[in-house]
């Protein structure tokens, strides 16, 4: 899940990333209005954590352009009176979390809101053998669970909810690792390889040379 943070307390912000990447998030951070919209114009967020005071343009504002495509938003606020939650639904919001907060409340959040954002794909994935379960985050093949790092576990669920196709090795960074990721870095060569030894034999994923990554068609 690739999210955006949005918010003007640095020290919050990086602190708020900082446990979402633990969670096997990718997470991008701005910390005012006009470079989250910025961002969100570049990239595609499933979930945008985003709170209302912000400088430069103001977080009603954000909400209000974000809000009606496929990505949530989660909107942040010091405010916890019960009209101030009403104001942040009607500008767009999926949903309103009061400052202070829990951070286990912030992450069962946003994954139902990532759920929402899903485009159609089940709960639980299931090609060839493999299984990956988003939700509860575990990976198996057959009846062999697979101790899989957070990339590992993203570019696998990427890969089987792709139903066959072939992605690049640029969409599974952008998908999987955050902004500051180097489009120039063997990364994600690296990140297979490990995945392909977990994995066992026969092989789950291919090298389409010169495109990219798929996941082996079932035998016809």
């Amino acid at each position: 899940m690739r999210l955006l943070v949005v918010e003007d307390v640095q020290l919050m912000a990086d602190s708020i990333a900082r446990s979402l990447r633990r969670e096997g998030m990718a997470v991008d951070v701005v910390y005012d209005g006009s470079a989250a919209l910025d961002l969100a114009a570049q990239n595609t967020y499933e979930v945008v954590v985003l709170d209302r005071d912000l400088p430069e343009v103001h977080g009603d504002k954000v909400c209000e352009a974000l809000a009606g495509g496929e990505t949530r938003i989660l909107m942040l606020t010091a405010a916890s009176a019960v009209d101030d939650r009403v104001d942040g639904l009607a500008l767009g919001a999926d949903d309103y979390l009061p400052k202070p907060f829990a951070l286990s409340e912030l992450v069962a959040r946003i994954r139902a809101l990532g759920r929402r954002s899903a485009r159609a794909l089940p709960p639980v994935l299931t090609v060839n053998g493999v299984t990956v379960d988003p939700y509860r985050r575990e990976a198996t093949r057959g009846d062999k669970p697979l101790n899989l790092t957070n990339k590992e576990f993203g570019v696998l669920e990427v890969l089987l909810s792709a139903g066959g196709g072939v992605i690049s090795a640029e969409d599974l960074l952008e998908r999987v690792w955050d902004a500051h990721a180097d489009p120039f870095t063997n990364t994600v060569r690296v990140t297979i390889a490990n995945l392909r030894r977990k994995l066992g034999d026969p092989p789950v994923i291919e090298t389409v040379v010169g495109v990219g990554y798929r996941v082996v068609p079932l035998p016809s």
